[in-house]
């Protein structure tokens, strides 16, 4: 715990440095949500095939998923979304025309959650 996956456009292969997100993300949970560095694990999962809106823009996306074991009050949740979402635009260069969503949401896990 926490387990962070981070869903990405394919088309932000070059410009998005998910290990220097990782490692930025790490000690905002930590401090955020009172976690433990060493239990931070992040993976990235590249999306082939990401459509916003219409579908005809130059758009990309990330999204976070944090899961966390429960009991964080909503406050907490809140803020660590919020934050989230600020720091993930430092970590993807800009490139003219496009436009990059960004999301985060944080989820309990669930009770038969296990890690050895």
């Amino acid at each position: 715990m926490p387990q962070i996956t981070v869903d990405y456009s394919a088309s932000l292969d070059e410009d998005f440095d998910r290990r220097g997100f990782a490692l930025a993300l790490h000690p905002l949970v930590v401090e955020t949500a009172g976690a433990r560095l060493a239990a931070c694990k992040t993976r990235t999962r590249r999306v082939e095939d990401t459509v916003v809106g219409d579908g005809t823009a130059d758009d990309a996306m990330v999204h976070v998923d944090i899961d966390l074991l429960a009991g964080r009050a909503e406050e907490v949740r809140a803020r660590l979304t919020e934050a989230v979402v600020a720091l993930v635009p430092r970590f993807v260069a800009p490139a003219e025309g496009r436009v990059l969503h960004v999301s985060a949401e944080v989820h309990d896990l669930d009770p038969s959650y296990r890690a050895g």
